[in-house]
């Protein structure tokens, strides 16, 4: 048993709770945190995820991305379920869960707990006191310049201050750190893979602005004028400034405002609870954001490719998964704006490519076999882009039912890209068409087929999505990704993903990618693909080609003309 699970039912008894809950994400509700609770009760370390401890049981909640990994890292200590038993769950009846009320909304609570349990708010949280992961503070703010991000603050706090005034409403309370990255074009160090500035920010219809956030952190913003040491606030003196504060109407995003926030908001306004709308601002690139998207795929497909051919002719019994990542890093440090990876690097060879969310660990990956196929998912962050890109990788020949399972991967992969977005544009409609191939041998995958991206921000950002339930419509200047995929347990992965962004031209919407990298050939059966999809593969690695050989030495270049 988890001895910090025992350490935290010793504590049961003072707060009169028969249970404690405990999610993955932090108060700021981002997807990669530094501190990572659930990891520390748990030892679960997927990015989704929610554990409930009781005085003789453990639950852990998580999605089908990571059903094997939850099993393998928390099976011995927890009953796991996927998400959907926590709606109204009744496993927990009666009982009295105490909750870190700055880790949950109040919609996640109704929908959770409300039904059944009573719920008590603990102003302490219970794994800190056992445990503290302590974020690091020391690293500062910056801010971008127009011409990386090409839209300037004021004119985005306008577009904020008319969305307040449409809605009658005198505040906005910015609390996703994303979304204020995106408003004041700063950016951060608080997250592990994102450049994520922690803060929040009120806005006014008047277009007045409150930083809140460590001011040790906004040295640099100071320093350059980008923001006034009066638009400043320390977290801990939001409380008094909220009374301060003249008006009636606030609005909150009831999906990032915890029900801390929201509480006290409601203290002394009346809240409107809307969509925060800076997700949807964020979501459509303008031009500037694309291209430089475009450029810094150039760049992280030449590191991927040189990483390709390089791994198909080193000798695979003397490198282990771990190597094999460290590696595909080195290849993406050569260049001088790559900063560090958009998430942690998926490198699972055989049966290990099967968990979707692989992290190979050094005191127990395995060795690459020629045999198997291996799946290498990985992204960066530039200077002036996000990437994220999967490939499979074989190193001899494979059975023909494992190249037939990847050409209908290749083929829902192409359905994709080739998508009338004028005529499907909606993810739920889009996810069909990549699923259709595999469905006719009744497989499927269990997650999305596509996430969206954000610019030099978040390699997973909503709303746009290609899922089975999305309804967003999908519109020029979004990037999302292209990633369907076949995972067979105990045995072998595959995935295909490009990113791709939104364009317009002759009043037609199409996606049109961004990822400049080869598809693995030798695991295709050319027998199944029609002259269309044929095609389509001939001119993407012809664009590959002419877009990144001139970066490449002479036996890579060579290898990957060979591919056209």
């Amino acid at each position: 048993m988890n001895k910090n699970i025992l350490k935290l039912r010793k504590k049961f008894e003072k707060y009169k709770i028969d249970g404690y809950v405990v999610p993955k994400n932090d108060d700021y509700f981002t997807e990669y945190s530094k501190i990572n609770r659930l990891k520390i009760i748990s030892n679960f370390s997927g990015s989704a995820g929610l554990a409930i401890i009781l005085k003789n049981k453990n639950y852990l909640f998580t999605d089908g991305r990571y059903t094997i990994q939850s099993q393998s890292e928390s099976g011995k200590n927890f009953i796991i379920y996927g998400f959907e038993k926590l709606i109204n769950c009744n496993l927990f009846r009666n009982l009295t869960l105490g909750i870190d009320p700055k880790l949950f909304t109040k919609s996640q609570i109704k929908n959770y707990f409300l039904k059944y349990n009573r719920i008590k708010f603990i102003n302490k949280n219970l794994i800190d006191e056992i445990k503290r992961e302590r974020e690091n503070f020391n690293i500062p703010f910056f801010s971008l310049n127009k011409n990386i991000v090409g839209e300037s603050v004021n004119s985005k706090i306008n577009k904020i201050s008319k969305y307040l005034k449409k809605n009658k409403s005198d505040y906005i309370f910015i609390t996703a750190p994303e979304n204020v990255a995106w408003l004041l074009n700063i950016r951060g160090g608080d997250s592990p893979n994102s450049p994520i500035p922690n803060s929040r920010l009120i806005i006014s219809k008047t277009k007045k602005i409150l930083l809140i956030s460590k001011k040790g952190k906004c040295k640099k913003l100071l320093k350059n004028k980008i923001i006034k040491s009066n638009q400043i606030l320390e977290i801990n003196k939001l409380p008094n400034e909220i009374f301060k504060l003249k008006g009636k109407k606030f609005i909150i995003d009831d999906k990032s405002c915890s029900v801390f926030y929201e509480n006290l908001i409601n203290s002394n306004f009346k809240i409107v609870s809307r969509e925060d709308p800076t997700y949807f601002l964020k979501a459509i690139k303008n031009k500037v954001e694309i291209n430089n998207m475009v450029d810094a795929h150039i760049l992280d497909g030449v590191a991927v490719t040189k990483f390709i051919y390089w791994i198909k002719k080193i000798n695979k019994n003397k490198i282990n998964e771990v190597e094999a990542a460290r590696k595909l890093e080195i290849f993406r440090k050569m260049n001088k704006n790559f900063l560090y990876p958009s998430f942690d690097t998926i490198a699972g060879s055989g049966k290990n490519g099967a968990i979707v969310h692989y992290r190979a660990k050094k005191e127990s990956c395995k060795n690459l076999n020629k045999r198997d196929i291996f799946l290498c998912d990985s992204g960066g962050q530039y200077k002036y882009g996000t990437t994220d890109v999967t490939r499979t990788i074989c190193f001899s020949n494979q059975r023909n039912n494992i190249k037939n399972i990847y050409t209908n991967v290749l083929k829902g992969h192409i359905a994709v890209a080739t998508t009338n977005i004028n005529k499907d544009n909606i993810g739920k409609k889009i996810d069909k068409r990549a699923r259709k191939f595999l469905k006719k041998s009744n497989l499927d995958y269990a997650h999305g087929t596509g996430h969206g991206v954000g610019f030099f921000l978040n390699v997973h950002e909503g709303p746009q999505s290609i899922t089975k339930i999305n309804k967003v419509k999908i519109k020029p200047g979004m990037i999302l990704s292209n990633e369907p995929g076949y995972y067979k347990k105990n045995n072998f992965g595959i995935r295909i993903e490009n990113l791709v962004y939104v364009d317009k031209k002759n009043g037609k919407n199409f996606f049109k990618n961004l990822t400049m990298v080869p598809i693995e050939k030798d695991l295709i059966n050319f027998n199944l693909l029609t002259t269309l999809e044929k095609n389509y593969l001939f001119k993407y690695h012809l664009d590959v080609y002419s877009k990144i050989s001139k970066y490449l030495n002479r036996n890579e270049k060579k290898w990957l003309a060979s591919l056209i």
